[in-house]
Parts: structure tokens; sequence; C-alpha cells
């Protein structure tokens, strides 16, 4: 089997309501479908939930548009792996490094394509070429973005009716107003349900970050998820709370990882599928941070049904990925029971994921396990 062709696609999913953190500045859903095509008539799906806001701590990274993406894959990476074996994966990076640095979201689409194309060839689930299934069901975690209060605590209550054990909280733009938000959700949430809290690098130092932290500690809880910018901050608010602290925008790659370990900057690390550069490379950011004795969940950046699928396939084999994992239940329109863990009024995928008491299911079909709706990839095509 060999790639053939590879398209890329711009689409825009309509969101359920605005979902806001600290640095963003783009709506979310506005991203890069990608369809790898193989001479033996496979068809591999991937995305690219690329955003011009997200590079890690002082722009190491750089953001990544749709446009860019595009550009990337069409122009550089789909040359530099045509005619090649999609079950080749490894080498396939190789390639993809040796022709352009950097771009890991443009990777990351081409990888889980190749997953796809090369778990439908070989009749098994992603899951099984990432070292087999270690959970059938991933925790779910409902991120509520900057809002209203009111809104907020009107959101949590109903998620948790409809069985989410775990409510991540975006804050970082004014500490009071956190601390207050905090103890209206744990209010309303009562004592089973955990909180997190999500600062995205907006607490204007790690001073601050300390006494907004110290202030929540009352109510306890599981993590502050990136406080500041910055391994060296992250570590100074560490030493000082009781609170755990989670790395995200700060852990890209295993050397920030080990780099995270040795400065203990952080007890838990958001792995994503995009930011390594796909799953194959998110494996072992997991192995690094699993032999640092960090622990783990899977984010995103809220992808449609098509990402989300590969998020749940990394979730589903990857031991220290054990906490609630922000993957969104991708559900196309008219299948909503409720809301949590939904972002998106509709989707591109056929068949909703399913949810269950705070938990979505794995699919265990070939591949991603999803099959893509065309007529709504055309629909919410953009140019």
């Amino acid at each position: 089997m060999k790639i053939e062709r590879i398209e890329t696609i711009p689409i825009r999913l309509p969101t359920r309501r605005v979902h806001q953190w600290s640095s963003l500045t783009t709506p979310i859903g506005v991203y890069v479908i990608i369809k790898v095509f193989t001479d033996d008539g496979v068809v591999g799906y991937g995305e690219s939930p690329a955003l011009k806001d997200w590079g890690g701590d002082y722009m190491k990274y750089y953001g990544e548009t749709p446009q860019t993406t595009m550009h990337i894959i069409n122009d550089i990476l789909a040359p530099a792996i045509a005619g090649q074996d999609p079950c080749a994966i490894g080498l396939l990076h190789a390639l993809m490094d040796r022709a352009v640095k950097g771009y890991p979201y443009a990777k990351a689409a081409l990888d889980m394509a190749l997953y796809d194309a090369a778990g439908k060839a070989l009749g098994a689930p992603a899951y099984d070429l990432l070292g087999g299934c270690y959970r059938r069901r991933i925790p779910v975690a409902h991120s509520i973005g900057l809002m209203e209060i009111e809104k907020a605590v009107d959101e949590a209550r109903q998620v948790k009716s409809e069985g989410i054990k775990t409510i991540k909280l975006k804050g970082g733009q004014k500490p009071e107003r956190d601390v207050e938000l905090v103890r209206r959700v744990r209010d309303a949430a009562g004592p089973d349900v955990e909180i997190t809290v999500d600062a995205n690098q907006g607490y204007d130092s790690p001073k601050t970050a300390i006494n907004a932290i110290r202030a929540m500690e009352q109510y306890r809880l599981l993590f502050m998820e990136q406080p500041v910018e910055g391994i060296d901050g992250m570590a100074q608010v560490a030493a000082s709370v009781k609170t755990p602290i989670m790395a995200d925008e700060s852990a890209w790659t295993p050397q920030d990882v080990r780099e995270i370990a040795q400065k203990k900057a952080a007890e838990i690390i958001s792995l994503y599928t995009t930011k390594p550069g796909g799953l194959y490379k998110a494996k072992t950011v997991a192995a690094v941070a699993e032999a640092a004795g960090l622990r783990c969940n899977v984010n995103g950046s809220v992808e449609t049904g098509v990402g989300n699928a590969a998020n749940l396939h990394l979730a589903a084999s990857t031991a220290v990925a054990s906490l609630g994992c922000v993957v969104p239940v991708s559900t196309p329109a008219g299948k909503a029971k409720g809301i949590a863990g939904i972002y998106y009024s509709d989707d591109l995928i056929v068949d909703a994921f399913r949810y269950e008491d705070g938990y979505v299911l794995v699919s265990d079909k070939p591949g991603l396990g999803i099959e893509v709706d065309e007529e709504k990839l055309k629909h919410y095509r953009i140019a």
C-alpha cells in the first residue's frame, strides 16, 4: 500500500456557545481536515486544530493557522511522503522532520490520518497500533470557558447532573474572580466533583498565582493548570502551594517534560496528540512523563470528531493518562442528549460518540473508528 495523494479541507463548525480562554483571540472549530488516499483505495482522516495563539512559552513553538497548515502539508509534507507506505509511521515522521522543522500541528494531522489508514488496512483500531487498549472508558473533564460566573455555575450544575465528575474552569485574567468562581462552583457541585482551574499562563507573576491558588485551596482543587508562563516561574509556584500544578503550554516535547521534572515545575503533564506532532511522538512524551513519575491527562484544542477520535485512542492506549481528559463528546446535530462534553452544535462524523455516566467509550472499529459524513464535510468547508 502506498500514499497516492493528500487533500486538505478547511472547515468551520458551529459552536454550542462561545468557548474562551485567557490567550485565545480566534474562535475554536476553524480547523483543517486531512484526507490521505492510498493506491489500495483506503482513505485515512486526520485533523489540525491549529490556533495562531498557541505556541508554548515565550513563542517557543509559534502559532499555526489553517492557512499555514495547508501550505506546509500541500507544498512540503505531502511531496515528502508521497509514494511511501502509510504503515511505516516512524519512517514517515523522519521524512517529515527532514522536510521542514517544526509545524507539529500540520504533522499531527498527517500522523492521525496515517494511523487511520494503517488501522483500516490492517483491520485494527488505532489503539492496537499504539500499544493496545489499556482502558475502554475515558473519563471526561468538562471545560467551562471564560464567562459570567452565574452562567458558569449553571453549566457546572447541569453537567454534574449528566454524570460529569471533573469540571475544568478557565481563569487567569482576574484572580479575585477566579477564587469566587471556584467557591461558587464548589457550592453548586458539592464535594464529589473534582474541580480544576486552567489559567493558560494568565497570571502576571508567580506571586499573583501563589496568592490566588492559596485562596482557592480551601475549596479543594484537584490541580491548577499552567498558572504562569515559563517553566522557571511554574517551579516557583509549585514550591509554594499545596495544590498540584499541571504543565500545558510549557509541555510540548519529551525534552520539555524532562526539564519540567528536573526543575520540579509540575506534577502533572497535559498530554496532547498535536503538540508533539502526532500520536507517534505523543507516546514518547507520555513515556518520559511516566519515567519521571508525572501523571497525565489527554487535552486538546476542542477538536471535531476526527481529531477527537485520535485523542481517545491516545488516552485508551496510555496507562499514565489516568486523569479526566478534556475530550469532547463529539455529537452530530439532533443527537445530543445534554451538554456534557459538547462544544459544537454539529459535527463531521456520522455517529455520536458513546457517553455513559461521565465517560466516553472508545470505538473498537478499525483505524480511528469513525465514519466521516462527506456531505457535512462539504457543508462546513470554507474557502
